[in-house]
C-alpha cells in the first residue's frame, strides 16, 4: 500500500496502565505501530500514562508524553504538537473512548486532525450496540435477538419481547464486558441493566437472547485503503458463550470449524470490516454457531486492536 504523502506527524495514543482485561498486547501492537511509522518517515508523537511500557522507550517515538489519557491532556498535547493525523486503534478501550470524546466535542475538527485506522463514524458503529445492529441487518447477517436499552422501563419491555431467561446484557462503550452479565431470573436482570447502565459512557445497554453453550469463533481481518481485506487468523474458544472471550482458553488457528463454516464466516467478517468503514488496520470480529443446527450469528466487532489480536 503505497504510503500517504499528505501525512507528516501522527499522534499515537497508548492503552494506559496494564489492568486486568487490558495488556501487554496493545503494549505490543503500540510498539511495531511506531517502528513501522517512524521507517515509513513520518514524525510519531506518542501520549501514554505507563512509564513501564516498551513503547515509551525513547527509541520508538521522536516525542513521548506520559500523561494521563484524557481528552483534555490530549487537547493539550496536539494544540502543542500539531500532528496531522490521531491514530486512535492501538490504544484498547481507553484510547478509543478518549479519540472519540475529543471527536464529539468538536476538538480535532477545530484542530484539524483527522483519524486514520478507523474514523470516527467507523468507530461508533463497532461500539454503539443499535448502529452496530442496524450495519448488521443492512448487509444481510444473523444477530441475536436483541434490544438496546436506556432505561430500566425499556429494558423490562424488550425481555418480555425476547420471552425467555435467561438473557444477556452487555453495555456499550466498555472494556472486557465489564458491567455486562447473564440474568437467570427477573431480579437478576433489574440488577445487571441498572449497573450495565451506570458503566455504560453513554448509557446505553444491549439486552439479547442467550446463546449459551453455542461456539464462539473469532475473525482477526486486516483491511487496507484499496479494500483488499484478509484474515490474519481464525480463533477458536475452547469455552462455550458465556465464558468472556478475554478469560476463555482460545485456540489459533480454529480447529473444529469445517470448511464450509470458515468460509461462510470469512466472507461475513470482510462483510462487516466494510460496512463498518473500517479503513485501514485490523478488527476482531466474534461469531457464535449452534452446535445442534450450525446456525452462525455475528455477536460483536472491535474496530481496534483487541486481546485476541497478539495471538495473530
Amino acid at each position: 500500500m503505497p504510503k500517504d504523502k499528505s501525512l507528516q506527524k501522527i499522534l499515537l495514543i497508548g492503552s494506559g496502565p496494564i489492568v486486568i482485561g487490558q495488556g501487554c498486547e496493545f503494549d505490543y501492537s503500540g510498539t511495531q505501530a511506531c517502528k513501522a511509522l517512524r521507517e515509513e518517515g513520518y514524525e510519531v508523537v506518542l501520549v501514554n500514562s505507563n512509564p513501564a511500557t516498551i513503547m515509551t522507550d525513547p527509541e520508538f517515538a521522536d516525542r513521548t508524553y506520559i500523561e494521563p489519557i484524557t481528552p483534555e491532556v490530549i487537547r493539550k498535547i496536539i494544540e502543542k504538537e500539531k500532528p496531522d493525523a490521531l491514530l486512535p486503534t492501538l490504544g484498547g478501550q481507553t484510547a478509543l473512548n478518549a479519540s472519540m470524546d475529543l471527536w464529539h466535542s468538536g476538538a480535532l475538527e477545530e484542530l484539524n486532525v483527522r483519524m486514520i485506522g478507523a474514523n470516527a463514524d467507523a468507530i461508533a458503529k463497532g461500539e454503539d450496540r443499535l448502529l452496530f445492529k442496524e450495519a448488521m441487518l443492512k448487509i444481510g447477517l444473523d444477530l441475536p435477538q436483541s434490544g438496546v436499552v436506556h432505561t430500566m422501563e425499556d429494558a423490562r419491555r424488550v425481555a418480555v419481547e425476547i420471552g425467555t431467561f435467561p438473557l444477556i446484557i452487555r453495555p456499550a462503550y466498555t472494556l472486557g464486558g465489564s458491567g455486562g452479565g447473564i440474568a437467570y431470573n427477573k431480579e437478576e436482570f433489574e440488577t445487571i441493566v441498572a449497573r450495565g447502565l451506570d458503566l455504560s459512557p453513554v448509557t446505553e445497554v444491549l439486552v439479547e437472547e442467550s446463546l449459551l453453550g453455542w461456539k464462539e469463533y473469532e475473525m482477526e481481518v486486516m483491511r487496507d485503503c484499496a479494500d483488499n481485506c484478509v484474515v490474519i487468523c481464525s480463533i477458536e474458544n475452547l469455552d462455550p458463550m458465556g465464558v468472556h472471550t478475554g478469560d476463555s482458553i482460545t485456540v489459533a488457528p480454529a480447529q473444529t470449524l469445517s470448511d464450509r463454516e470458515y468460509q461462510i464466516m470469512r466472507d461475513q467478517s470482510f462483510a462487516v470490516i466494510r460496512e463498518i468503514g473500517v479503513e485501514t488496520g485490523g478488527s476482531n470480529i466474534q461469531f457464535a454457531v449452534d452446535p445442534e443446527n450450525g446456525r452462525v450469528v455475528v455477536i460483536e466487532m472491535n474496530p481496534r486492536v483487541s486481546r485476541s489480536s497478539a495471538l495473530a
